[in-house]
């Protein structure tokens, strides 16, 4: 495709911003950093009346059938605005499993409250640090989970859950009902991502059928939920670049505004060639999903996202001075969330691994 957006997807961001802005509030998010198990009700219950729960999803089970391009625009303009909940990219990254690897029971039972967003899902592969086990710390036999997750992002909240668990003949993608299952909530320096810690005790689970390898199966869901969250993370990145600028232009210092410094105006000028290629970066991975590059696509849109926010996030602060560190200004949210969305869907080191497999992959 394009580098550009169409007219139509144009519209999907100029929209989605505009309800963003106008109700995200940097005050109702503060107190959430000091709670657990809360999130953004609003935002939520936003992302619902706009459909966007809906739109990655097929028709036949309430959805929009539109793709990652669209969502991404919508998780972009979410980035900018610190969105207070999670779930468009856990609920998305459910959805999809059980769209693309479930029956068409489980299709009927999950897809449309997912679609609806009136059921929240998780993702849970990982097993400890690593993002895509080779064996899985949880058990599959006899459609019981056994064993512990911990660190779900969104499972503080989620009615349902996608696990990678060890099977009797290897690893098995398993979806499991969360409504009675023991969970703990931890407590983190972004408490709105609703991180919990997910206890199986013989916890009836139905398996996925991938189709082929179950960790094959795993890396697709990982790839799709990480191009979402690429977009959040520049999104995120964007609005830093713009406030460190607006800040530059008006903050004076021994008779100019300190923008004019070459230490000030070079670091703004670094973050937009970071913003460009992320964004670059993620139109590209949206753009190559179903194709055979689309890991190596959405490790890259990742890798570059993950750098942009974070860098933004600290140069933002350092450009602030002394008043950037501060609980009033809020610059801190998005410090907390670039190093919490930097280590969701597996951290960069497991990215690149990603991609140098693939390309070492491509080059034999």
């Amino acid at each position: 495709m394009s580098i550009l957006y169409d007219e139509g997807q144009q519209a999907i961001a100029t929209e989605s911003r505009r309800a963003l802005e106008a109700r995200m509030r940097k005050d109702d998010l503060l107190p959430l950093l000091e709670v657990t198990g809360r999130f953004h009700e609003g935002f939520w219950t936003m992302a619902k009346e706009q459909g966007w729960t809906a739109l990655a999803l097929p028709e036949a089970y309430g959805g929009l059938d539109l793709g990652l391009i669209e969502l991404g625009l919508i998780a972009h303009q979410a980035g900018r605005t610190l969105s207070g909940a999670p779930f468009l990219t856990s609920s998305f990254g459910a959805a999809k499993a059980i769209e693309l690897y479930g029956s068409d029971a489980q299709k009927a039972r999950w897809l449309p409250g997912l679609a609806g967003g009136d059921t929240i899902g998780a993702v849970a592969f990982a097993s400890g640090a690593d993002a895509l086990p080779v064996k899985p710390g949880i058990t599959f036999v006899g459609d019981r989970l056994d064993g512990t997750l911990t660190g779900v992002s969104a499972a503080g909240a989620a009615n349902v859950a996608v696990v990678l668990a060890m099977g009797a003949d290897g690893p098995v993608l398993a979806i499991a009902d969360l409504t009675n299952a023991e969970r703990r909530i931890v407590p983190s320096f972004d408490n709105s991502r609703c991180v919990a810690d997910l206890h199986f005790k013989e916890t009836p689970a139905e398996a996925l059928t991938a189709g082929g390898s179950a960790r094959d199966a795993a890396l697709h869901i990982l790839a799709l939920q990480a191009v979402i969250t690429a977009h959040e993370q520049t999104g995120g990145a964007e609005a830093l670049m713009e406030i460190a600028r607006d800040y530059a232009i008006t903050r004076r210092a021994f008779g100019q505004v300190i923008g004019a410094f070459q230490s000030v105006k070079h670091r703004i000028a670094e973050l937009y060639g970071l913003v460009e290629l992320a964004r670059a970066n993620c139109i590209h991975a949206a753009s190559r999903e179903g194709q055979d590059d689309f890991i190596t696509a959405a490790a890259a849109a990742r890798l570059s996202a993950t750098e942009a926010y974070d860098t933004a996030a600290r140069d933002c602060v350092q450009i602030h001075g002394g008043i950037g560190v501060t609980w009033e200004i809020g610059l801190h949210l998005h410090m907390r969330r670039s190093r919490s969305l930097a280590i969701e869907q597996g951290n960069s080191l497991f990215w690149e691994d990603v991609m140098v497999d693939r390309l070492a992959g491509e080059a034999a």
